[in-house]
């Protein structure tokens, strides 16, 4: 037989796929029980599976590029596209939410009595706590940034300790997010105003939570020497979402904050 040379690497046999996809269309099944006050434990069930499944199908990942070699530039440049890709997709779920919002407040309805925001709903300080939030993800991409430059100039202590640091600030981020919540005289059922904040804010806290796993699992490898000045695209991914996160924080910030006051 004759062998093409091509610059593919073609994967073995996986059952984390079809396996993922089964347990994700039962966690949304489950889900779906669960708002239909039918408490159950399959829910649970079928989260764990996706986090044991999820950590072995990264496990293959890692061995197929760190141990094996199979992962050349050729490929990383597909694997960076495929990011773009994704990133996109999740910039058009947060549009979604800020046009929702810029249309009801733009042109409230009568239900809300034609005012936005609607009438006894004390919003919060945006010079408090978003302010300080938003303080905190600049910081933080700039954390990131010089993790990924000492990173290219073998400075492994240096990139240790802002790649730490970076991930305190997202720590802190969420404990500041949960204060405010917790803060609020408002809920998610208190009109289209309620439903909309939480919404969006709350999309972004899960996005900043995934963010800070990824951080966290590139910090590990970092401290198990997988990369290299030339060879670290598991970082440079976790860095480019974690701008995205930081720069959707700012339209948040400015829209669902800023706005209403």
């Amino acid at each position: 037989m004759m062998k093409i040379n091509q610059p593919y690497f073609i994967l073995n046999l996986s059952p984390w796929p079809i396996l993922m996809a089964l347990n994700t269309f039962n966690l949304m099944i489950s889900n779906i029980m669960i708002m239909n006050f039918k408490f159950n434990l399959t829910s649970l069930m079928n989260l764990m599976m996706i986090i044991i499944i999820s950590i072995l199908w990264w496990r293959d990942v890692i061995r197929e590029s760190t141990f094996q070699g199979n992962h050349n530039f050729y490929i990383m440049n597909l694997i960076k596209f495929s990011m773009i890709l994704f990133i996109i997709s999740e910039m058009f779920l947060f549009i979604s939410f800020f046009w929702n919002f810029l249309h009801n407040s733009l042109a409230p309805s009568i239900e809300l009595g034609l005012n936005w925001p609607p009438k006894n709903i004390n919003f919060f300080n945006p010079l408090l706590i978003p302010l300080l939030n938003t303080i905190i993800l600049l910081t933080s991409s700039f954390t990131v940034t010089l993790t990924h430059l000492y990173l290219l100039n073998n400075s492994k202590k240096k990139t240790i300790i802002f790649m730490n640091l970076t991930i305190i600030l997202s720590m802190y981020f969420l404990m500041l997010q949960m204060l405010e919540y917790k803060q609020a005289t408002f809920t998610f059922s208190d009109s289209i105003f309620g439903s909309s904040f939480y919404m969006a804010t709350g999309f972004h806290g899960l996005h900043v939570m995934i963010g800070t796993i990824f951080l966290l699992i590139n910090l590990m490898r970092m401290m198990k020497l997988h990369f290299s000045h030339i060879h670290h695209i598991s970082f440079e991914l976790a860095a480019w979402y974690w701008h995205f996160i930081d720069i959707i924080w700012l339209f948040l910030y400015m829209t669902f904050y800023w706005w209403n006051n």
